[in-house]
């Protein structure tokens, strides 16, 4: 079938089939950017034109693959982050790999009044500490780090977890994204490249696109000991954001 055979349909097609077409669960292969589902800003111009409804879903996980930890991956989530909690939502960060920097995510816009640190003792115990925050609706974006792969199941259940509390998730893995995989509807590789970031996506609700997407670094800001450009730091330090320790999750229910 061809393009013109496919728009005559369209348009003969009845309004009750057009309206079951708008549900975010269906999508034309030819149509991705007219998924009707709520998103939160990303913030960044080049990137939102690569991402269904042009920001992030919410009610749903989307998976972040760096190439390798710290190579610029948080550089995507900032902006949104900061509007979020700019607006007084809250965000929660679940097992980060570094100690939150904290005038990093100042000087990104992240309101820290706002901003949740979970430190957890093991794999399961942050699988639990993420579908719990997704589940809750006071929760408008939680960001979870994972270094074991994560089952179908565990996907889904974070899946189903951010379709009740109607926030937006997001899952950080290390690794070469073709090799790892999962059901979760939207995937990004992120690489370092110089002077930024290069984005792929992965997958995607509707047509592929394979075309990279460069986000530039912001100029690294100087501190008392230096430059400092960094999102986490592995010192010891003092962080504005709320420490809280998660429940002991023994195994993946």
């Amino acid at each position: 079938m061809n393009e013109r055979s496919l728009e005559r349909i369209m348009q003969a097609a009845p309004a009750a089939l057009l309206d079951i077409l708008k549900h975010p669960g269906i999508w034309r292969g030819d149509g991705y950017s007219q998924a009707s589902q709520p998103v939160v800003d990303c913030g960044h111009l080049g990137l939102a034109g690569v991402l269904p409804g042009g920001g992030w879903p919410q009610a749903a996980v989307s998976e972040i693959i760096p190439s390798r930890a710290g190579c610029g991956e948080l550089r995507l989530l900032l902006p949104a982050l900061a509007k979020l909690t700019q607006a007084g939502k809250q965000v929660l960060l679940i097992a980060p790999p570094h100690i939150p920097y904290a005038p990093a995510w100042q000087a990104a816009g992240v309101d820290m009044r706002h901003l949740t640190w979970v430190a957890t003792e093991s794999e399961h115990d942050a699988q639990w500490a993420m579908e719990q925050a997704l589940r809750e609706p006071a929760c408008a974006a939680v960001v979870g780090w994972f270094r074991q792969p994560l089952s179908d199941r565990n996907c889904r259940r974070l899946q189903l977890a951010a379709e009740t509390g109607g926030g937006s998730g997001f899952v950080l893995r290390e690794g070469r994204a073709e090799a790892l995989s999962s059901p979760f509807a939207l995937r990004l590789a992120v690489e370092s490249v110089a002077g930024g970031v290069a984005v792929r996506v992965v997958k995607r609700r509707g047509s592929p696109d394979t075309r990279p997407v460069f986000l530039p670094h912001d100029a690294p800001r100087r501190t008392q000991s230096g430059y400092h450009h960094a999102v986490a730091s592995a010192a010891p330090a003092q962080s504005a954001a709320r420490r809280a320790a998660s429940r002991h999750y023994a195994h993946a229910a």
